[in-house]
């Protein structure tokens, strides 16, 4: 697995293009953040590995997965702190 990638979606460049600008305001820079955070983590975990489990539904037992590999969040300060919350919603269990 690499250790940097090169993201090139529109929504991304989109995202990344507001926040730097002066004329955005605080509002619009955590929120272009939080969705950057869920767009960034698609992304991002493509790679992650998972187990098979069996769940049991409403109708009956299902094979699913499930994320396999322990989580770690490290914020770094301005746009970083903006970005936990959202991250954590994606991943719970991750450590911060």
């Amino acid at each position: 697995m690499s250790s940097v990638r090169e993201v090139s979606h529109p929504l991304i460049q989109n995202h990344l293009t507001r926040l730097g600008d002066v004329t955005t305001g605080r509002a619009e820079f955590r929120l272009l953040t939080r969705r950057l955070v869920v767009l960034l983590a698609c992304e991002v975990t493509k790679d992650l590995w998972v187990e098979s489990i069996e769940v049991q539904t409403s109708l009956t037992t299902a094979q699913g997965h499930r994320l396999k590999q322990r989580m770690g969040l490290v914020p770094i300060f301005r746009a970083g702190l903006d970005m936990v919350d959202p991250a954590l919603n994606l991943f719970p269990s991750a450590e911060v």
